[in-house]
């Protein structure tokens, strides 16, 4: 009889961008004051991406991270998704841009799109190809740079996100524990409420025709109605995780929730009856950075040694869709002399870190250089 196989974190790692933009600095531009912002949303500050930064640049080095503390090789992975609303181009994926540098040539790569519920719905994908015996080791990145899609004259929305990466790697093993179970949602009714129109919209058939342009690429939300949304599915979906996870929410050591609204996580505490120093909240210092929010908070909590072995962590996203999603962890931290790589695997990591750049690079030349051979054969 197979063994049975169970899909365990066994790396995590964050990047922000270099700037953090604090209400002060926001209200010289937009109307609004540090009081008024951080009374409706708990947030003081958030960091926003420079010129030479990206969604691929963060989730590259959160990637980095992951992988020091997991202490594996590129090479040792078999799938890479990222979770992103920002990525960096239609096509290719921010995924197989971070596989070309990381240079992870077996392993397959894509991104999903589930706006900030998309970290835990790519956290399952992964899960249950490991469970299933299709892969054996992932990579699963929540990736934003959500300023470059911001109006920021547009106060209800400025003032509430931020950028960020932050990073996961699941491998397989036959120890009992890691991801218990997984309730993934959407009601896309909703989806008008929380949107980003692109080109394959109405409104970029109606800004061809000279209207409505302006809303491409931009953000826009109907705050109410998503408060509304979220405080009741936060609580409605972590239940019903807990039932497939056959534990009760009192066994909930930690609540890992996404970082929108601080008045919505303690709204889902009182619901779900779990005292709100059981919810992490980091929104603080970062905002809303959507996918990339719950596996920001996780490596905080880690950090913050708020995650300790054999503890249950609940993970629940919501956002734009609408979706929403929620999953149990049995935890199985590392011991603490574990989880930092040997000086062999580091040095092995950081070789094929130069080698990807020197083989992308070749291959790029390669190519050009076999179609102007092409092209003169012709």
């Amino acid at each position: 009889m197979a063994a049975v196989r169970h899909a365990h974190v066994i790396g995590w790692g964050m990047a922000v961008p270099e700037t953090a933009m604090t209400n002060a600095e926001l209200s010289a531009f937009v109307e609004t004051n540090d009081e008024w912002i951080y009374a409706r949303t708990g947030i003081r500050q958030r960091f926003i991406a420079n010129e030479g930064e990206s969604t691929a640049t963060l989730a590259y080095r959160a990637a980095q991270q992951a992988l020091e503390v997991a202490d594996i090789l590129p090479t040792d992975l078999d799938l890479i998704v990222v979770a992103t609303s920002t990525a960096e181009n239609i096509f290719p994926s921010t995924a197989s841009l971070v596989q070309d540098w990381l240079n992870a040539h077996d392993a397959g790569a894509f991104d999903l799109s589930a706006a900030c519920s998309g970290f835990v719905y790519a956290l399952n994908m992964a899960s249950d190809s490991i469970r299933v015996g299709s892969i054996d080791a992932a990579l699963v990145i929540g990736a934003e740079t959500m300023s470059r899609i911001l109006d920021w004259q547009d106060r209800s929305t400025c003032i509430l996100f931020g950028d960020g990466a932050g990073a996961v790697v699941l491998k397989a093993s036959e120890s009992p524990g890691g991801v218990l179970a997984s309730v993934l949602r959407s009601d896309g009714s909703g989806g008008d409420l929380l949107a980003i129109p692109s080109v394959g919209s109405i409104d970029a058939s109606e800004s061809r025709a000279g209207a409505n342009g302006s809303k491409l690429y931009k953000m826009s939300m109907a705050g109410g109605e998503v408060f509304k949304f979220a405080t009741r599915v936060v609580s409605e979906s972590v239940e019903q995780a807990c039932r497939l996870a056959e534990i009760s929410v009192s066994d909930i050591d930690l609540v890992i929730p996404h970082q929108a609204n601080l008045r919505i996580l303690q709204a889902a505490a009182r619901k779900l009856g779990i005292d709100v120093d059981r919810f992490m909240s980091n929104v603080e210092r970062y905002g809303n950075t959507s996918a990339a929010s719950i596996p920001i908070a996780l490596c905080e909590a880690i950090e913050q040694k708020r995650v300790q072995d054999k503890d249950h962590i609940a993970l629940v996203g919501f956002g734009g869709g609408l979706t929403w999603a929620s999953m149990i962890i049995r935890w199985g931290i590392s011991k603490p002399s574990e989880q930092h790589g040997s000086l062999l695997n580091r040095q092995r990591r950081h070789v094929q870190y130069r080698i990807a750049r020197w083989r992308s690079r070749s291959r790029r030349w390669r190519r050009r250089v076999n179609s102007r051979v092409r092209d003169l054969q012709s």
